[in-house]
């Protein structure tokens, strides 16, 4: 929403020559959402109807073998002496097959949009193209305009001359924005290069007017400057691809029509929603918390969900018998820590004395070796 009821209006020398009041329609409510929608809707309505031919990869004689030969049931084309016969046609899993659901032309092509609507939506893009910071934000070179609206006098209507155009842009620090849409030109990507649509092209100024006494032919051939005229505003201009701020350029008699246009006599401009928006002061502010109600506190606080096979007293409350078990054996467990020691070195000492009978044995049955064999003389030994 503008601050300032009051605009300056310059002349084509970039001096100010006078003022005129800010029109009611740019005080309207900023909806990006409308705005949005309208231009995604309006911009459907200048395309024309494309469908795939409806003879395309239906043009060979093919039908199906039927089933039994141990083949899928796909139209194959007839004949022989030749790769193609035998092949599958017409499916659109088939090499040289129809497209699945083949387009037609009789698709629906254009959308309606309430009158409610599209109005709500130009009024506010004509409010966002007053606000300096949607213009910037915009990407729309403006650090040397000196006053945005831009109005300048009545004057600029009969420019006929595309060079006193340029010097009328530069005299008010517009032509910065011009030559940034120019630098901008590239040739496009894809297969648009080769239908009339070669090139690409940032959106520079649109310069209004209320009528046309040579300004179409002054400004038309600059690159990515627009005309219209104030009768016939255009929300594809106004916001082009749905955004909001576009840098426009006002005659005087432009932007005082806008008055007629739009108020009592003409359409209804939308009424704000909220007066005022800045919601978190309205709720903090002295009046509301007075009579509201203080926050309620809650000072019982929730029980955390413990895990019953982590924590003994949340398995105490769901099985007192399980618990009692395990604190027994962690019981058990600590009283085999403190006689580790004493364990150990029993089982230490028992295998020293397995150790010591197996010397014993070792030895023993080394002396009887050697002896010699019992029998080596025989049983008759005494």
């Amino acid at each position: 929403m503008a601050a300032r009821p009051l605009v300056s209006v310059f002349s084509l020398a970039g001096e100010k020559s006078g003022e005129t009041n800010l029109p009611t329609v740019m005080t309207a409510p900023l909806r990006p959402d409308i705005v949005q929608f309208v231009h995604t809707n309006m911009s459907k309505n200048n395309r024309q109807a494309y469908a795939v031919s409806i003879r395309a990869g239906k043009q060979v004689s093919a039908s199906s073998w039927g089933t039994g030969r141990a083949v899928a049931r796909i139209p194959r084309v007839g004949g022989g002496g030749t790769s193609r016969s035998g092949q599958g046609a017409f499916g659109n899993m088939c090499r040289g097959g129809r497209m699945f659901a083949p387009t037609k032309t009789w698709r629906k092509w254009h959308r309606k949009i309430n009158v409610t609507q599209r109005r709500y939506a130009v009024s506010s893009a004509l409010a966002a193209t007053a606000v300096p910071a949607l213009v910037m934000a915009r990407g729309h070179k403006v650090d040397d305009v000196p006053e945005i609206p831009l109005v300048l006098d009545n004057a600029l209507e009969s420019t006929k001359k595309t060079s006193a155009a340029k010097d009328i842009l530069a005299a008010v620090g517009a032509l910065e924005d011009v030559e940034k849409a120019g630098d901008s030109k590239k040739i496009r990507a894809g297969k648009g290069k080769m239908r009339n649509r070669r090139y690409t092209l940032r959106r520079g100024p649109l310069v209004v007017y209320s009528s046309n006494d040579g300004v179409e032919q002054a400004f038309r051939n600059l690159p990515g400057v627009e005309l219209c005229c104030v009768d016939r505003l255009n929300l594809l201009q106004l916001a082009p691809g749905g955004h909001m701020g576009r840098l426009c350029i006002w005659s005087q008699s432009a932007i005082d029509s806008l008055d007629s246009i739009y108020g009592e006599d003409g359409k209804r401009i939308p009424d704000q929603l909220m007066t005022n928006a800045d919601l978190a002061r309205i709720i903090n502010s002295d009046e509301v918390q007075s009579v509201v109600n203080p926050a309620k506190r809650s000072e019982k606080k929730p029980l955390r969900k413990k895990n019953p096979i982590k924590s003994i007293k949340a398995l105490q409350r769901l099985d007192p018998y399980a618990a009692a078990a395990r604190r027994s054996e962690t019981r058990a467990m600590e009283a085999r820590v403190g006689k580790k020691e004493e364990t150990l070195a029993r089982r230490r000492e028992k295998a020293k004395a397995k150790k010591a009978f197996k010397a014993q044995g070792k030895a023993f049955y080394e002396q009887v070796s050697k002896q010699g064999s019992v029998c080596e003389d025989g049983f008759n030994q005494p």
